[in-house]
């Protein structure tokens, strides 16, 4: 960054993953907005994207982690932000 603060590998995948988020979430409300996808095939996409996670059950080693992303895909078809401030 040249300022100092260097970001670690997972800091790195952390801010891609947020990236990613929020251009998949702005993708899906603009076709939403648009009306070229209905909200319910939007939700349908996200619920597509939820549900290997929610299979993941409590025993896989990163179960916190499936979890946490579940939350998050709730959180935007229930339509709030998907990034918690």
């Amino acid at each position: 960054m040249g300022d100092g603060r260097e970001m670690t590998m997972d800091s790195k995948g952390a801010a891609a993953g947020f990236a990613a988020l929020a251009i998949c979430e702005s993708l899906l409300l603009a076709l939403s907005d648009l009306k070229i996808m209905a909200k319910k095939e939007a939700d349908g996409v996200l619920e597509d994207a939820a549900a290997p996670h929610r299979g993941a059950g409590p025993s896989t080693q990163d179960a916190a982690m499936h979890l946490e992303v579940v939350n998050i895909i709730d959180r935007i078809i229930a339509g709030g932000n998907s990034i918690p401030r």
